[in-house]
C-alpha cells in the first residue's frame, strides 16, 4: 500500500499520534486508511477502544425493529424495502398489530422499539406523534428510538415547519431518541446519486443539532461500498466528528455495507464490499471518532464470526438482538441469530458480555441476572441491524 519512504514516514507520524492520543486531520486519515495494513489498523483502533472504554465488556440491547410502513416517496436506489403509495404490497400497520408486536418484546425482556418507516406522503407529526402517545400509554418502559433524521425532515418539509417544532412535537409525544438512519454517505456527490430525493447532508446534520438542543440523544451510522470514494468515506466521517464536537449527540457509531440484492443501485456497484474493507472501516471509524465512545460492530451485513472479529478492531458493542428486521432483510441479508449466541460469541472473544440501554447504561430485565447476563433458555431471533 506505501509507495515510498516518504509515504512510510509520513504513515508512521500518523500512527504515532494515535498511539499517544491526539487527533488526525482528514488527510492524515485518509493516509493511514488507505496505507496502513489491516492488522496494524486493528492494533491501533483496539488502544483507542480501551483508551475510551477501558473495562473487557461488550454491550448489547434487546429491542424491535417496527416499520409503521414501507410507503415512501424518495425512491432511493440502495433499499429494497420500500413501497411506492398506491403499490399493492404497501402497508400502514394498525395498533393492534404494533401492540402485537410490543408485546412479543416485552415478553423476550426486550425495552426498545425502533421505529423507522418511509417517507409518507400523507402521515405527518400529528399521526406519529399520536401513535407515541398511545405506545406510552400502554407501555410506559419502553424506550422509544424512532424517526430517523430524513423522516423527520420530510415531515418538516411536508407541513412547512421549522426542525426544531417537529422534533419537539415528537419529544413531548414520547420519542426518547433518534436513531442515526439516512446518513448512508454525508457527500453531496455521493446522495445526489443515491438518495436525491432524501435530506442532504447539511439537513441531516441539522436534525441531530436540533435534536441535541432539545436534550435528545442520537446515534450517527454509515452505509459504505457502493459508488462513494475513500475520500468520501473521510469526509462522512469529519461531518459526524465536527457534529459530535459541537454538541455531543451522538452515543455510538454503527457503520454497514451495502446490500445490493434486489436494489436498483446495484448495477453502478462494481462489486459487494468484502469483510476486509468492513472491518478495515470499522476500526477505522474507531480511530477518528475519538470524541465519540462507542462503535458497533454488526453481525447482520458479515454474520457472527466478522462480527465477533470487530471486537478485536476497535468495537466494543455488539449491537442489537432484534426480533424483526425488514430493511436490509429486503436486498437478501439475513443472519439469524439469538442472546444465548451474541453473548457466546462475546465471551469467546475474550469479554464479558453486558445488556445495555440506548444510553449504553446497563439494564437488568426479568429474564436477565444482576449483571444484565441472560439465561441460556432465552432465546431470540434476530435479524437486525441495530441503529
Amino acid at each position: 500500500m506505501v509507495e515510498s519512504a516518504k509515504d512510510k514516514v509520513a504513515l508512521n507520524q500518523c500512527a504515532e499520534k494515535v498511539v499517544e492520543g491526539m487527533r488526525i486531520n482528514p488527510e492524515e486519515g485518509l493516509a493511514l486508511y488507505e496505507g496502513l495494513d489491516l492488522s496494524s489498523m486493528g492494533m491501533l483502533a483496539n488502544q483507542t477502544r480501551f483508551r475510551l472504554n477501558p473495562e473487557p465488556v461488550v454491550t448489547y440491547i434487546v429491542d424491535r425493529n417496527i416499520n409503521p410502513t414501507n410507503v415512501c416517496v424518495t425512491d432511493c436506489g440502495f433499499c429494497a424495502f420500500y413501497r411506492r403509495p398506491g403499490d399493492d404490497e404497501a402497508y400502514t400497520l394498525s395498533r393492534e398489530v404494533i401492540y402485537q408486536k410490543i408485546d412479543e418484546l416485552r415478553a423476550a425482556g426486550g425495552i426498545q422499539l425502533l421505529l423507522q418507516g418511509g417517507h409518507h406522503p400523507k402521515l405527518k407529526t400529528d399521526w406519529f406523534a399520536e401513535l407515541f402517545r398511545d405506545i406510552k400509554a400502554r407501555y410506559p418502559e419502553i424506550w422509544i428510538h424512532g424517526m430517523s433524521p430524513p423522516e423527520i425532515h420530510h415531515l418538516s418539509r411536508l407541513e412547512k415547519r421549522p426542525v426544531r417544532e417537529v422534533i419537539a412535537d415528537l419529544q413531548a409525544a414520547g420519542l426518547d431518541s433518534i436513531p442515526g438512519g439516512g446518513a448512508e454517505i454525508l457527500s453531496e456527490r455521493v446522495r445526489k446519486i443515491i438518495a436525491p430525493k432524501k435530506a442532504n447532508t447539511q439537513e441531516w446534520l441539522d436534525v441531530m443539532r436540533q435534536a441535541a438542543s432539545l436534550g435528545m440523544r442520537g446515534t450517527a451510522t454509515m452505509m459504505f461500498g457502493h459508488v462513494e470514494t475513500s475520500e468520501e468515506r473521510i469526509e462522512h466521517l469529519t461531518h459526524i466528528r465536527d457534529l459530535q464536537d459541537e454538541c455531543g449527540v451522538f452515543t455510538a457509531f454503527i457503520p454497514w455495507t451495502f446490500q445490493p440484492d434486489n436494489t436498483e443501485l446495484a448495477s453502478q456497484v462494481e462489486r459487494k464490499a468484502s469483510s476486509a474493507e468492513y472491518l478495515r472501516m470499522l476500526a477505522f471509524a474507531r480511530i477518528y471518532l475519538d470524541n465519540i465512545q462507542h462503535v458497533q460492530s454488526s453481525y447482520v451485513t458479515q454474520g457472527m464470526k466478522i462480527c465477533q472479529d470487530g471486537l478485536a478492531m476497535g468495537a466494543d458493542d455488539f449491537g442489537s438482538a432484534m426480533l424483526e428486521e425488514n430493511v436490509v432483510s429486503s436486498a437478501g441479508c439475513s443472519h439469524l441469530t439469538s442472546v444465548a449466541e451474541i453473548e457466546r460469541h462475546i465471551k469467546d472473544a475474550g469479554f464479558s458480555p453486558q445488556r445495555r440501554n440506548m444510553l449504553y447504561q446497563p439494564v437488568t430485565t426479568p429474564q436477565t441476572d444482576r449483571f444484565g447476563r441472560a439465561p441460556k433458555q432465552a432465546k431470540i431471533t434476530s435479524q437486525g441491524v441495530a441503529q
